[in-house]
């Protein structure tokens, strides 16, 4: 169980991520991800990458600068305007429904206005997913100019869209539906220089 403790990424790196361990069984129509992240980067900096031997961005988060995300699905982009809170971690969700291709985006547990992606598109597997670096191929090509500084906790991942009650539940680490994998059983490795401290 990981709640109470964050991943710590110290410095710019080319070469330290998380790497976290599942395994997908079935492509994806649906999903959600959840996480926090603190940190004082004005650069571009990579939060969750999961990438498949098709597409490097197949889901990415990503935060090209304060106030602003950045949310792919199958290499196609939505932005997102958010407050500046440098100095405060910030909590983000996103979800993507492929028969709509509608995008649900909750910023510390308010929600945005919805936006539309890729609809009918399916997220492929096999899968890697990594937090703190951007993937340009599957499992690799990273820049460390992208990578990502601070602390990132509070990770969760379903195969299905939740309520903004849902983002609620885990921006404290609560889950009603059970995730692919969430912060309370949470299956990681740890590459490079990456601490787990509370």
């Amino acid at each position: 169980d990981m709640v109470g403790s964050v991943f710590v990424f110290p410095q710019e790196s080319q070469s330290a991520y998380v790497q976290v361990k599942v395994k997908l069984e079935q492509p994806l129509n649906n999903f959600t991800v959840c996480l926090r992240s603190f940190t004082n980067l004005t650069r571009p900096c990579s939060l969750f990458s999961y990438a498949t031997e098709d597409q490097d961005n197949e889901i990415l988060l990503f935060k090209p600068r304060p106030g602003l995300y950045e949310f792919y699905v199958g290499g196609k982009c939505l932005v997102f305007t958010v407050p500046q809170s440098l100095g405060k971690s910030e909590h983000v969700c996103a979800s993507w429904e492929s028969s709509t291709g509608i995008v649900r985006f909750w910023f510390n547990g308010k929600p945005w206005p919805r936006k539309g992606l890729q609809r009918g598109y399916t997220v492929g597997v096999p899968a890697s997913i990594l937090l703190g670096q951007d993937q340009d191929s599957f499992g690799g090509g990273f820049n460390d100019q992208e990578s990502f500084v601070g602390e990132i906790s509070s990770v969760y991942m379903w195969d299905m869209g939740i309520s903004t009650s849902g983002v609620e539940a885990a921006m404290y680490d609560y889950s009603h539906q059970t995730p692919i994998f969430g912060w309370r059983n949470f299956p990681y490795k740890i590459v490079g220089e990456v601490y787990l401290k509370p």
